[in-house]
């Protein structure tokens, strides 16, 4: 009897084993098919720019380089010379396709000495119009050029290291080096010829310690 009643109690202890692993394995596969929230997706805002780090729009760049050179501008109106240093910096005036007389041209048909951004978005679809481009390209160009003076990363980089390069004693050799003090900055005429020391001793008496050089 009692080897019987062992017998019988086994399955049903496996039974409830196998019970509580199958409850332990439905809640592992909650756990991972639950929908991520908001706060936890690790896509959530990466293709969004922050407030602080909003891309400029093209009437942004307008009001900055309307602005650029005159303090009393209020951002509103813009003048054909700014116009014209906006499209340099932008490429868009290249000096061959366009240039800055094509520029004047237009811009002077609005009998105008500034141009509201109404009025300017106009000028510049009669500029691309007669040189056969897309003016969405111009503007696209004259967005993504950065404001005014602004030059990318890159190329004051680049600008950087030749400077440094040109002004390394190292690199030098022979009179050139002497050139360059160990900060690297020119010596002016005194790195190109040996100068004679001018103070002395008495009115009069010039070359100082150059008396037993010579005698």
């Amino acid at each position: 009897m009692s080897g019987s009643g062992e017998t019988d109690a086994k399955p049903a202890e496996t039974g409830i084993e196998n019970g509580i692993a199958n409850v332990s394995l439905n809640e592992n596969l909650n756990n991972t098919t639950q929908t991520p929230t908001k706060s936890e997706s690790p896509l959530e805002g990466s293709s969004t720019p922050s407030p602080t780090g909003k891309l400029p729009t093209f009437k942004d760049n307008f009001k900055a380089f309307s602005k650029f050179g005159d303090t009393k501008s209020d951002g509103k109106t813009i003048t054909l010379s700014q116009s014209d240093k906006w499209m340099k910096q932008a490429k868009v005036i290249d000096g061959k396709k366009i240039t800055t007389t094509d520029t004047g041209i237009y811009f002077k048909k609005f009998k105008q000495q500034k141009l509201h951004f109404e009025d300017y978005e106009k000028y510049l679809s009669e500029l691309a119009n007669s040189k056969k481009a897309e003016v969405t390209d111009l503007k696209k160009k004259m967005t993504e050029c950065g404001l005014p003076g602004v030059t990318s990363a890159g190329s004051a980089a680049k600008n950087l290291s030749t400077v440094e390069r040109l002004t390394d004693p190292s690199k030098y050799t022979g009179a050139s080096k002497l050139r360059f003090d160990e900060s690297g900055k020119g010596k002016g005429i005194a790195g190109r010829k040996d100068l004679p020391d001018k103070s002395g001793y008495v009115h009069g008496y010039k070359d100082k310690d150059s008396y037993d050089k010579t005698h």
